[in-house]
């Protein structure tokens, strides 16, 4: 078993707590030799009788202390090596011990609750080094989790198993569903203001091209100064129209857009024919071959994009980032009833946790304990709390003295 952080320093501090200890049984033997004589009165006797009792004590609680972990001197007494002997019962022990005083909802929500988590959050967000700190561990998530994304392994998720599902599901049904609610909403009035407004400013950014695309639809045989004033005239309209559309609501041109939209959801829910050349299009556009490789490059791009942003910190990425995660520490040390709401939630994952996984997360602990040696299971625990079991050692050799010499003094009485 390898060591753990901090097993060194507890090591030196075992060895020199059993020295001492040691060393006060070593100490009353002396004294207790060198005043062993037949008579034993006045001060010697007091000795004697101190450092007997002394050793006494030393040695019944040496013995009490070892056979917690192993055999003293190595003789298989009964009822000693009570941690190699009955290992497995003592994790098992610790593992109720565990989950009935320490894994229960409301004594950790009670921790939980007096750590006011939302309010330390907010604290350690408001400093820009934090900030930069977490950021750098989040790119490095990002980046383990991009580098174990291979294009194989996407290449095979889209050609084994996304494209065979997209085959055989009725896709038209469903677009027809999603586009009923686009309409519905209204969201597709945002794609029609970016169409419009992106054909107008190219308009006005290049009349000279679209002049010449709509002199272009003249007949030949018509002038060539009535080609061009009807190209202006057109022009002229394009802007006008273009405008109109951005500026009115209700734009006759945007009515339309929403009953044709509306009409193409409802033929792609329910018209056999709609629904048969949708389906027909989807088929021609999965059997493509390149469709797979053309995932795969998307995804590299994406991937691409995504490292360069996180490697560099004076990104868009990073410095709103930095900026997003400012406007939440300040609004969260303001704001009393959005600390509350976090609070809430942190209480209730705490809650869903325990309830969930606390008998699964106590059994580590028990099957850690059965996965030790008797012997190194038993280093290990000497290890955390032999020091302080030492204490008893050394008490018992001072109360037993303490209790020699007043029995001495009462043998005196008498």
């Amino acid at each position: 078993m390898m060591d753990a952080p901090g097993d060194a320093e507890r090591r030196v501090e075992l060895r020199k707590m059993r020295t001492l200890a040691t060393g006060l049984l070593v100490l009353a033997a002396i004294l207790y030799a060198l005043t062993l004589r037949e008579q034993r009165a006045g001060w010697i006797g007091w000795v004697n009788a101190g450092s007997e009792a002394a050793m006494v004590g030393a040695l019944a609680d040496w013995f009490a202390v070892t056979a917690i972990f192993r055999h003293p001197m190595g003789i298989p007494i009964p009822h000693t090596a009570l941690v190699k002997r009955r290992k497995n019962e003592l994790g098992r022990s610790l593992q109720e011990f565990v989950t009935n005083n320490f894994l229960t909802v409301d004594i950790l929500q009670e921790r939980v609750r007096e750590a006011e988590v939302s309010a330390r959050i907010s604290e350690w967000l408001a400093i820009p080094a934090n900030r930069h700190r977490l950021m750098a561990q989040l790119v490095r998530g990002a980046r383990l989790l991009l580098d174990r994304v291979k294009d194989d392994d996407v290449s095979a998720v889209v050609t084994d198993t996304v494209l065979p599902r997209l085959k055989a599901t009725q896709m038209s049904p469903i677009a027809g569903g999603l586009l009923d609610d686009v309409v519905r909403d209204g969201a597709h009035q945002q794609m029609v203001d970016v169409l419009v407004r992106e054909l107008h400013e190219w308009l006005q950014r290049n009349p000279d091209a679209a002049r010449h695309v709509i002199g272009e639809r003249a007949p030949s045989w018509s002038p060539r100064w009535v080609d061009k004033q009807v190209a202006g005239f057109g022009y002229s309209q394009a802007l006008e129209w273009t405008m109109a559309v951005r500026v009115q609501p209700h734009h006759p041109f945007r009515k339309a857009v929403d009953t044709y939209l509306a009409k193409l959801a409802h033929d792609l829910g329910h018209d056999p024919s709609i629904m048969a050349k949708a389906e027909a299009v989807k088929e021609r556009l999965l059997d493509n071959p390149s469709i797979g490789p053309a995932v795969v490059a998307v995804w590299q791009s994406v991937r691409d994009s995504i490292t360069t942003a996180l490697d560099d910190e004076t990104s868009p990425v990073w410095e709103r980032t930095d900026q997003w995660l400012a406007e939440f520490a300040e609004q969260l040390a303001t704001d009393a009833s959005m600390r509350q709401r976090l609070d809430d939630r942190v209480l209730d994952i705490v809650a869903f946790v325990v309830d969930t996984y606390g008998q699964e997360l106590a059994t580590v602990i028990s099957t850690t304990v059965d996965r030790w040696d008797a012997d190194e299971a038993a280093s290990r625990i000497e290890l955390f709390v032999g020091r302080d079991l030492q204490f008893i050692r050394i008490n018992g050799t001072i109360v037993g003295c303490l209790a020699g010499l007043v029995i001495h003094a009462i043998s005196q009485l008498a």
